[in-house]
């Protein structure tokens, strides 16, 4: 019966030794926390509103910067092709532009020439695909679009001298004249005041001349855009390739102050939060002195402490991380309806990095409150000094 009995009791030994201490340090974090709510409660509500900070932020710059983006795209094209020395653009350089836009982005081609009206009068006449120029440039103010062949669109400028009782009217090419019906006028504040827009096809078949330009409206970060204009010139050589600065510029300054705002917000609070964890977390350390004491002249080594204390602090990111996940996710909601009457997505890839975060914040945190646990003297702390 001994040899059984050693046995079972050899076994029970080695599977205590080898059990993980998890359950213990578990019940340890649980009842510092339990013993100390007021200080725990403290630097959980400062994570807590960091983190909700943070996810808010970080939600409300990646869907604002695409609405934004999408926004620009509404104020027209941001790339224009052109033909080199004024020469019309090859037959196919509509669908090689669409090839490389993937569906990014809007593209539509305009031919340009100088017509004369039946009074001799100089107009500058564009031949647009209106379907797409309507998608291109949803910001022209626009009374009707034409819908049939031979009807024009006639720039507010243009309209008064051209057909002042909206008649139709003439218009002389190289000697052949074409009879349109005006339906409509634009209004941009720009040169498309002073001009006339036929259909494509209706300006092809009366001039004989082909698309000189391709206005693209591409979407993308800027080093996106960039790619596409290289790959626009070498798929279509014939044509000069150019951004227009005013949009691409105007963009990428909005876009840069709208990061630099929120992330400046974030830091700040993140850094106030990180000030409100240190001081509660030095309190800490302050109020526990003999605890520490305790399991120092119990055997603890430094290294423990430190892991001991490192722990409650990481546990204490993580679960304020979650929580104010939680509540930023809601608060970008609500800015999202309240300012920019639209949505905001939740974006649950920001969760890893609140939660990193947050840990870190914890564990910086922490670092001045573990160097006072290394001068925790037993001897002295439980002789009450």
């Amino acid at each position: 019966m001994s040899a059984p009995v050693s046995n079972a009791a050899r076994d029970l030994a080695a599977s205590r030794a080898d059990a993980p201490h998890t359950s213990m340090l578990l019940r340890m974090l649980v009842r510092a926390a339990v013993l100390r709510r007021g200080r725990a409660a403290s630097a959980l509500f400062a994570m807590v509103v960091a983190a909700a900070v943070a996810t808010a932020m970080l939600n409300l710059y990646v869907d604002v910067q695409a609405k934004l983006r999408r926004e620009f795209r509404n104020y027209g094209a941001n790339i224009v092709l052109v033909g080199k020395d004024g020469a019309s653009l090859p037959a196919d350089a509509l669908l090689q532009v669409d090839s490389v836009l993937a569906g990014r982005g809007i593209a539509a081609s305009f031919g340009m020439i100088v017509a004369r009206t039946s009074g001799g009068q100089p107009i500058v006449v564009a031949g647009a695909d209106f379907n797409r120029a309507r998608q291109l440039n949803r910001w022209w103010k626009v009374s009707n679009w034409p819908t049939t062949p031979n009807q024009a669109l006639v720039g507010v400028r243009a309209a008064p001298i051209i057909t002042p009782k909206n008649q139709a009217f003439d218009l002389t090419f190289q000697g052949r004249v074409l009879q349109v019906t005006p339906v409509g006028t634009v209004q941009t504040g720009a040169a498309e005041d002073s001009r006339i827009y036929l259909s494509l096809p209706d300006f092809v078949a009366w001039t004989g001349v082909q698309p000189s330009s391709v206005e693209v409206a591409a979407n993308g970060s800027p080093e996106e855009i960039a790619a596409m204009m290289n790959q626009l010139v070498q798929a279509i050589p014939a044509a000069d390739v150019r951004p227009v600065r005013q949009i691409m510029e105007g963009e990428a300054r909005v876009l840069g102050k709208t990061r630099a705002t929120l992330l400046a917000a974030a830091a700040l609070i993140i850094l106030t939060s990180a000030l409100c964890v240190l001081s509660t977390l030095m309190g800490w350390v302050f109020d526990r002195r003999r605890d520490f004491a305790i399991m120092k002249a119990l055997g603890a080594s430094g290294r423990l402490l430190n892991g001991f204390f490192a722990a409650e602090a990481a546990a204490l990111g993580a679960i304020g991380a979650v929580i104010g996940f939680a509540a930023g996710i809601g608060i970008a909601a609500w800015i999202g309806r309240v300012n920019f009457h639209a949505a905001v997505v939740p974006r649950w890839s920001v969760l890893p990095i609140v939660l990193a975060g947050s840990m870190v914040v914890t564990l910086l945190s922490a670092i001045l409150p573990i160097s006072l646990l290394r001068r925790v003297q037993p001897a002295v702390i439980l002789r009450g000094e």
